[in-house]
């Protein structure tokens, strides 16, 4: 019987990884690579842990199932309340992120229930799996994940990818499901307060390449190693902080009544949500008390000047207005304006185009009707990798704000209340942040493009079908 196991190495940097390769460090991702191959694709934006997920798992963009970051506001009032109608997936309400997701959008877990199970760790979505098939998920390990968070711990992490690594493997070998989905999330940790290239980060990946020999060293064994797919990818990059831009003050001292987590309750009838993802991007969502949501161009009139203010801080690299399901502004300091459009976000084949307005804020050529492989082809060169397609499935989502801003490089927009002082970053569209490393231990059909092939791969490796729509093509 096949399986698929992902290794996910959060964090992880495609040029860390190789040089770590390049080091003779990693020896069984060393087998790996030469065996199968090793690829550089482009994840997801934002570009942050959970959200980023939403591919491996589900073969989807994140924001059109529910997850346009890891904080956002509830504009609609589906699944979020009086009195803060906020979400914040940094603490206890990560128990909801299955809850929040698109009902009619199935899981891999879900989808190979009846071809052997699964089995995951660390993994923030779990839609489909029992609560056996999941490892770390016991209050004990969440009293433990919780005390190394808050204690900025990052050794603590190290420790806990051991743990993980040591059980993964040893339930795989008895159980054999048909999908093993694990985290490791030492190197994002380590990276944030280390940087990406600091030895601890390289001692993180070695627990990722450990639990790779042991998987394969039983597989072996065991005579199943030729029907077992073992990839290791990440769900984002990194790039060193030198400066954070306190957002929510920031727009607070500008005249506006601001809520911001983690204090979401003490203004009243509040003007703007700042709601910051990983740190490097945020969402805004103006005149939060309409149900409904408003365009940019029904806002402009009252909104333009602090979109304008925005532009003018060093923090700020790239300001998104979306303008319908469809279309969305895209603008730049010094760069101009332009237009980022979707032909439609839900067809199964969308065609993207990209007209500047008055300059080029994404530094591409223009586009016009590129399918999905031809504009991500298009911007795989520039400083916003797939960054056309990733801003139209973004923009259009109906949980996004109406204003949302991807971070300069050397800013991040969140000043406070890190355990660990941060160093590092993500969440934005840089290519640093974009490209992830995706390791295969067969050769692919096709080269791999996305994170969001993942899932479509694996379903194409189990021989499992499936009518609902993804995002990825399988490389399988």
């Amino acid at each position: 019987m096949p399986s698929v196991i992902i290794l996910v190495a959060d964090g992880a940097r495609p040029d860390t990884l190789e040089r770590a390769l390049a080091d003779r460090a990693l020896p069984a991702m060393a087998r790996l690579r030469a065996e199968g191959g090793l690829y550089t694709v482009t994840s997801t934006f934002p570009s942050v842990t959970g959200p980023a997920y939403a591919p491996f798992v589900m073969g989807r963009f994140p924001g059109p199932v529910g997850l346009p970051g890891l904080r956002w506001y509830d504009r609609a009032r589906t699944r979020r309340t009086f009195p803060d109608r906020t979400r914040s997936y940094v603490g206890a309400e990560m128990r909801h992120v299955d809850g929040d997701l698109d009902p009619t959008a199935p899981t891999i877990f879900e989808l190979a229930g009846a071809r052997g199970g699964s089995l995951a760790a660390l993994n923030v979505i779990g839609r489909g799996l029992r609560r056996r098939d999941v490892l770390a998920r016991s209050v004990p390990w969440a009293l433990r994940a919780a005390r190394t968070h808050f204690r900025g711990d990052v050794r603590g992490w190290l420790a806990i990818d051991r743990d993980v690594g040591a059980e993964l493997a040893r339930r795989v070998r008895e159980r054999r499901p048909a999908v093993t989905f694990a985290a490791f999330t030492g190197v994002d940790k380590t990276s944030h307060s280390a940087g990406h290239d600091a030895p601890i980060v390289r001692e993180a990946l070695r627990i990722v390449d450990e639990t790779a020999a042991r998987l394969r060293a039983d597989a072996e064994r065991d005579g199943c190693w030729a029907d077992t797919h073992l990839w290791i990818v990440s769900d984002h990059g990194h790039s060193p902080v030198r400066a954070h831009e306190d957002l929510a003050a920031l727009v607070a001292s500008w005249g506006r009544r601001v809520i911001a987590h983690p204090w979401v309750y003490h203004v009243r009838s509040p003007d703007v949500a700042v709601m910051v993802s990983g740190n490097a991007m945020a969402h805004l969502y103006l005149e939060p008390a309409r149900r409904g949501r408003p365009w940019w161009p029904a806002l402009a009139p009252r909104h333009d000047d602090l979109v304008a203010r925005l532009l003018e801080r060093p923090s700020v690299d790239l300001v998104l207005l979306p303008h319908s399901r469809t279309r969305c502004e895209v603008r730049a300091r010094g760069r101009g304006s332009a237009l980022v459009e979707v032909s439609d976000a839900e067809s199964a084949a969308p065609y993207y185009s990209y007209r500047p307005l008055d300059g080029d804020p994404l530094g591409i050529a223009p586009l016009d009707r590129a399918d999905a492989a031809a504009a991500h082809a298009a911007t795989l060169g520039s400083d916003y990798p797939d960054g056309v397609v990733q801003i139209a499935h973004l923009a259009g989502s109906s949980r996004s704000g109406e204003v949302i801003l991807s971070a300069a490089r050397d800013w991040d927009f969140r000043a406070r209340y890190e355990p660990i002082p941060h160093v590092s970053s993500h969440g934005a569209l840089h290519r640093e942040h974009m490209l992830v490393p995706l390791l295969l231990n067969h050769p692919p059909a096709r080269t791999p493009l996305r994170t969001a092939d993942v899932m479509p791969s694996a379903l194409q490796a189990l021989g499992i079908e499936t009518a609902a729509r993804l995002d990825g093509e399988s490389f399988v």
